[in-house]
Formats: structure tokens, sequence, C-alpha cells
């Protein structure tokens, strides 16, 4: 048992949430993991963390601030990444089913990448 995990429990209590993960931001590489068996935690883990990379950039870039949350959605089901205030090293990756609560997988990746600053 790590520091990171009771948060990923917090947010793995969420109901429709397969599994979540902490990730270093620049590489995607896994910290820690809770997922459920046949999720790909390092091909989602590497694709979250590059997709997240490239938003942070971009609003960057349209002098927007610092980029904090990305929401991806697709058929079978939603990927989410929240990072803490400013450029933390750390990413929390969050893997849904398409019918989850948004609002309230929002809410706890919102407390979890607090407490990752």
């Amino acid at each position: 048992m790590s520091a990171f995990t009771p948060l990923l429990d917090s947010v793995n209590r969420v109901r429709g949430v397969r599994g979540s993960m902490i990730v270093a931001a620049d590489d995607g590489l896994i910290v820690e993991a809770d997922l459920m068996i046949g999720i790909a935690g390092p091909a989602v883990a590497a694709l979250v963390a590059s997709l997240f990379r490239r938003a942070r950039r971009s609003v960057q870039a349209a002098e927007l601030g610092a980029a904090a949350y990305l929401q991806v959605e697709a058929d079978e089901g939603l990927l989410f990444a929240a990072a803490p205030p400013g450029l933390g090293d750390l990413l929390l990756v969050v893997v849904a089913e398409s019918w989850v609560n948004v609002g309230l997988v929002r809410l706890e990746a919102a407390r979890v990448a607090e407490a990752l600053a």
C-alpha cells in the first residue's frame, strides 16, 4: 500500500469507474494503478499522458493558462486525466464506462489532483 492507494480508491468508488492510475506526465509511465482485469494500463497511460501534454501545450500557446483536465469520449467508454495546479509531474488517469456520472468523476479527480500537488 502506497500513499496513492487511498486516492485511487476514492476515484474507483464512483459507480462506472473501471480503474484509475497515477502516471508520470512526461512519459506516461505508471506510478500506481488500480485497474479492472482486461484494461491495458500501460497503453492507456501512455496515450492519455501524450494527449494531455499536447493539450497543455496548446492551451499555453493560446495564452489560456495551464490545462488541468482532459476528457476523451469513445464508443466504449471515457478516459479522464487530471493534473495538479501548475505544471505537476504526475497525472491522475481514470478509465470509465460511457454511462458514468461525469460530474462525480470530475469532483473526485479534482480532489486527487489537488492532493498530487
